[in-house]
């Protein structure tokens, strides 16, 4: 008696599961940005947020949550009820790099689960318009030829900005120094003034000043290259096929939400990326529609957390 109880309790429960997920969404949908407003986590949050919503019939509103490097946000999804209604666009900083560089209060991996790895970003090299150098070799001979005197600009100790000039200086066998800045976009006027050097950043980011001639890219980050800067050879092209660092974006619930509810948001967001008109929106800021599966999607995080673990021990970045 007691075997036939478990028996018909698990396929209850199993039953409820179905019905829940055939049933979902039956109410707006939340989808937490842990970044403020035009950022690129943003923009991709909200290309998603409104496929998805047509597909629904139900709104999928976008609340930005910034603050500490992404980890509030991302901890508010962390502790909200796992009923598939309050989803998080994340991305390598709150999921790869943040563990190195605190205690965050949120376990990235056993708190969430990860639904859709959505899009990478690729990060772009850029240089002073009065340095002399057109690519990545004569960019490295120029540093080694003068060790400590170039410097490069971040949007902060700690960020993938940073981190990505430290692990080139790795790569490389270079030295500059490096001058961190509240935000990319201060250090512009200085990079094309040629007080800095160099500077890492997303190709959505750092569009417009290549367009007005303040920064010259020289080498960006990606699989491919990029039809945005298809002049612009990717770092595996220019010599350096080890320096693979996009920024990634993926969609999470928390840790519990039921496998139907995530089964289904993963189909969705599948179907929603191969949308022509999604397709375009993304390439307009420079993202790469992903896909693939869940499993795929954590072993990509671990994979990133392991080697920015590594760059951040080495370097001995401390956040501010």
């Amino acid at each position: 008696m007691k075997f036939l109880r478990i028996l018909f309790a698990t396929a209850f429960a199993l039953a409820a599961s179905h019905a829940a997920a055939q049933a979902y969404p039956g109410k707006a949908v939340k989808m937490i940005v842990p970044f403020p407003p035009a950022g690129a986590t943003d923009v991709v949050g909200r290309f998603l947020a409104q496929k998805l919503g047509e597909r629904w019939g139900q709104s999928v509103v976008v609340e930005n949550r910034p603050g500490a490097g992404g980890s509030i946000g991302s901890d508010l999804v962390a502790k909200a009820p796992a009923d598939g209604y309050t989803l998080l666009m994340a991305t390598s900083s709150t999921h790869s790099i943040g563990p190195s560089l605190s205690k965050l209060p949120y376990d990235p991996i056993k708190d969430f689960a990860a639904i859709a790895h959505v899009a990478n970003v690729p990060n772009v090299l850029v240089v002073s318009p009065t340095l002399p150098v057109k690519d990545i070799k004569e960019l490295i001979a120029l540093a080694k030829s003068k060790p400590g005197q170039l410097n490069f600009a971040s949007s902060g100790n700690g960020t993938i900005v940073h981190l990505n000039a430290e692990l080139f200086k790795m790569l490389a066998g270079i030295d500059m120094q490096h001058i961190p800045y509240k935000g990319t976009a201060l250090s512009i006027p200085d990079l094309a003034s040629g007080q800095i050097a160099m500077l890492f950043d997303s190709l959505a980011s750092v569009m417009p000043h290549i367009r007005s001639n303040r920064a010259r890219p020289i080498a960006l980050n990606g699989r491919t290259r990029s039809p945005l800067l298809p002049e612009v050879p990717t770092f595996a092209e220019a010599g350096m096929p080890a320096f693979d660092t996009y920024t990634w974006f993926g969609l999470f619930a928390p840790a519990g939400t039921p496998k139907d509810i995530v089964a289904k948001v993963h189909a969705d967001v599948l179907a929603a990326l191969q949308a022509p008109d999604l397709r375009d929106r993304f390439a307009s800021v420079g993202a790469e529609p992903v896909g693939g599966t869940s499993e795929a999607f954590v072993a990509r995080i671990l994979a990133d957390t392991a080697k920015w673990a590594q760059v951040i021990k080495t370097a001995k970045v401390k956040i501010e």
